[in-house]
């Protein structure tokens, strides 16, 4: 029973016959290919926008590049503190953006507040020469904890932002499993709310190696095909790429994966509510689930051999803490999960009630 992660699954079958069917005969390269071309106008469909599309194969490039497209040297990201760009990059945003500063905030459920944004650029003199000047505010949605920011919560941190004229970032490595629990469309989750840019995720989500960075208004990508290229993510096949979200976005396939993951993550969180031995860390709001397990239950469960991440405590609400033997649990549902074996997990937590 592996909940390790969603990037433990393979490529959902409708990708891979995509893929398999871009493969053959001869196109031409480096994006410049019908089926890139072609996702690009689906995504500016999909947005209800003009969007500029670029691209690439990881989570990290689609990151790294995005910040570093809309960020100075002298300049810095706004984030919490235990956001993916924060901990989970290796370097790649400040690597990549010639050192800007990334500059990490506190918030329970790894969720920022307008107010905490606020205090924290009160801090940063405006044209001071001795500070960097904070450029971007970049979130994630759905967060580490698996929370979700609505959209009105989206618009009060751009609107939190825009008296330093701060660009908004989104991470969207799980964009689709946010999109299905709010219910919103695309574009009311995004440039409608003040999203300058966003990185798309399909790797997460039923793709190979997919992820797209989508700029909302083109001209703010001005630099970015150079920076993809100097970062070695302009693949000379980059129909292949193309050919994953061709097959990930037709006929609302994405979304469908991700409404699957969820689902699996609520059943378990039903679970996890009714036992005796658990409780959640936060509310299951996508395809994650953060029980705070006690020392009887996470022992009883590795000897089961179910594999799951034990987490940080840091982005607990105020007034909960951990005692002692207890710790968070992480545990990921993906489109591929297994039912049965979400199934044989709910059996080992309700075991301990009998």
């Amino acid at each position: 029973m592996n909940f390790i992660s969603d990037n433990t699954a393979g490529a959902s079958p409708k990708v891979m016959a995509a893929i398999a069917a871009a493969n053959d005969g001869t196109s031409s390269a480096y994006g410049t290919d019908l089926w890139t071309q072609g996702v690009e106008r689906r995504f500016a469909e999909i947005f209800e926008h003009e969007v500029a599309v670029f691209l690439v194969t990881s989570g990290t490039a689609a990151n790294a590049l995005a910040l570093a497209s809309i960020t100075r040297p002298w300049g810095a990201v706004v984030t919490h503190e235990e956001s993916h760009v924060a901990d989970d990059e290796c370097g790649a945003p400040e690597f990549f953006s010639d050192g800007a500063k990334l500059i990490g905030l506190p918030g329970a459920g790894n969720k920022l507040s307008p107010e905490c944004v606020t205090q924290t650029l009160a801090r940063f003199r405006e044209g001071a020469l001795h500070q960097v000047q904070p450029q971007v505010l970049a979130i994630t949605q759905a967060t580490e904890c698996g929370t979700i920011y609505s959209v009105d919560e989206i618009r009060a941190l751009k609107e939190a932002a825009a008296p330093r004229r701060l660009k908004l970032h989104m991470d969207g490595a799980r964009f689709a499993n946010a999109l299905v629990t709010l219910g919103c469309s695309p574009a009311e989750m995004t440039w409608k709310a003040g999203i300058d840019v966003l990185s798309f995720g399909g790797t997460k989500n039923g793709a190979w190696a997919a992820e797209a960075v989508i700029f909302f208004d083109p001209a703010m990508a001005d630099e970015m095909k150079w920076r993809r290229k100097r970062a070695g993510q302009t693949l000379s096949k980059g129909r292949l790429i193309g050919a994953q979200f061709e097959g990930l976005l037709a006929d609302g396939h994405w979304l469908d994966l991700a409404r699957r993951a969820n689902g699996l993550a609520t059943r378990l969180a039903a679970a996890i509510e009714k036992s005796g031995e658990a409780r959640l860390a936060w509310p299951c709001q996508a395809n994650t689930v953060f029980p705070i397990l006690s020392a009887a239950l996470h022992a009883r469960l590795k000897a089961a051999g179910v594999s799951y991440h034990a987490w940080s405590d840091r982005a607990l609400p105020p007034g909960e803490a951990l005692a002692e033997g207890e710790i968070v649990g992480r545990f990921v549902m993906s489109f591929a999960t297994p039912e049965v074996e979400v199934d044989r997990l709910i059996a080992l937590i309700e075991a301990g009630e009998r």
